[in-house]
């Protein structure tokens, strides 16, 4: 099978496991619709395996899921947060692979580029929505801490899922 179509079915299968992820494992925090994420964890993955092209399987995988099971429908500011962090994740950490001394350099990337993406997100929405900043931010701020961790603590599921993949 050549390089390309691999790429495709690699694709393919993290935004399936994105989207299977984050509608099974959804765990809601109490505060509006922020819900402790473990697509995410997928999102991590793909960073590292597929560089920029994880912001695919991010904006892909926020798109079906809200097309298919959100009762407010497409969420916009949602899937470009996703692209933004597939974007800058995928650009970092792919270029290293994952081990023990470089696990501090990956969170700090990760809570940047959650910050980045959560960012915009809050602006689209206070924009799309007229939601006024002082309501959404505090939530946002709530959203980037818990997606920041489940990404983190995606860094420590990659390393070993990564390395079953190479083995096989």
């Amino acid at each position: 099978m050549n390089k390309n179509t691999k790429t495709i079915a690699l694709i393919g299968i993290l935004t399936a496991l994105y989207v299977v992820f984050a509608l099974t494992l959804k765990i809601p925090m109490g505060i509006g619709n922020i819900a402790l994420d473990l697509g995410y964890i997928v999102l991590t993955i793909s960073a590292f395996k597929l560089g920029m092209r994880s912001a695919i399987v991010g904006g892909l995988g926020a798109m079906i899921e809200s097309v298919l099971f959100s009762a407010y429908g497409i969420s916009y500011g949602w899937i470009v947060m996703n692209i933004i962090i597939g974007l800058i994740c995928g650009y970092i950490l792919n270029r290293f692979k994952p081990n023990k001394h470089q696990y501090l350099f990956y969170g700090i990337v990760i809570i940047f580029a959650v910050f980045v993406g959560v960012s915009a997100k809050t602006i689209i929405e206070c924009q799309l929505y007229s939601i006024p900043y002082l309501v959404k931010i505090p939530k946002s701020l709530v959203a980037w801490i818990i997606d920041s961790i489940v990404m983190i603590i995606g860094i420590f599921i990659s390393k070993r899922v990564i390395k079953e993949a190479e083995n096989e």
